[in-house]
């Protein structure tokens, strides 16, 4: 008998599940994949796009909440909160607070996550490249612990076959601020024509590109659900619905360990 073939994604704060795997996540739900999220922190030093939907006092509440309905909407399996306190961006002082992310103990962390991994026996783990994507603390630290979790288990029975990191390449962010320029939108990637910039990777790491086209609204679904970071003025959530899904119809992966072609278009592709 087969194998059930079950996903896990490791993301840092609510919301990140959709940015850059929420069409992975619906999308393999809907073939049949048994998805599973681990989210380590609480998103408490998050921003509050409308005071009347929460406050500083209660957004850790507030947010735990709007993750739990993204996870309805995108039909992940299992939602796992590691509950670690956000750390906030680089550099801020959330980062010394002792009960953030940063400062939790590592191995601790690690365990934790090989634990989801030995009851859930995923043949793929997604997480974020060694930056982060742009260098957020929370963002490398589960990185940190998602790739450890891989590297202890992958040689296991039932272990993971497969290890991605979600990244973009530079190429697709410099095509889509054309795009919006010409469309008379003001893009927030101020670095969007730099050689040097902070965000997305060289186009020679992407392994992997992914349609995930059907389940565009499900992602934009998924996305306004976080309402207290993804508020009317978002910029995201501006963009018109055929730029929306331009941008959000594809998503890219750089595979760092397990079989496949050079040039994936399913993450599942040679696993039996």
């Amino acid at each position: 008998m087969a194998a059930r073939r079950t996903l896990l994604a490791v993301h840092a704060h609510p919301d990140d599940e959709c940015i850059s795997t929420g069409g992975i996540l619906a999308r393999y739900a809907a073939e049949g994949v048994r998805t599973v999220l681990v989210t380590c922190t609480d998103g408490a030093v998050g921003e509050i796009s409308d005071p009347s939907l929460a406050s500083p006092e209660n957004l850790v509440e507030v947010r735990s909440r709007e993750l739990d309905a993204s996870v309805r909407i995108l039909n992940i399996s299992r939602l796992v909160k590691l509950g670690y306190r956000d750390s906030g961006m680089d550099g801020t002082a959330d980062n010394n607070h002792p009960a953030s992310f940063q400062q939790a103990d590592l191995e601790e962390a690690i365990r934790r996550v090989v634990d989801v991994v030995h009851e859930e026996q995923p043949q793929i783990i997604v997480t974020y490249d060694e930056r982060g994507g742009y260098g957020h603390p929370d963002h490398i630290r589960a990185h940190q612990v998602a790739v450890a979790a891989f590297n202890r288990t992958h040689d296991e029975p039932n272990g993971p076959t497969k290890l991605y990191y979600a990244v973009i390449p530079r190429s697709a962010l410099r095509a889509f601020g054309e795009r919006l320029r010409a469309a008379g939108i003001e893009t927030p990637f101020s670095e969007i024509d730099d050689s040097a910039m902070t965000i997305g990777v060289n186009d020679d790491r992407v392994t992997t590109t992914v349609d995930v086209s059907a389940y565009v609204d499900a992602k934009r679904a998924a996305l306004e659900a976080h309402a207290t970071q993804m508020g009317p003025d978002q910029f995201f959530m501006k963009l018109p619905q055929e730029l929306f899904a331009e941008a959000f119809g594809r998503e890219t992966f750089q595979r760092m360990a397990g079989p496949g072609p050079n040039a994936e278009t399913d993450l599942y592709q040679g696993i039996a």
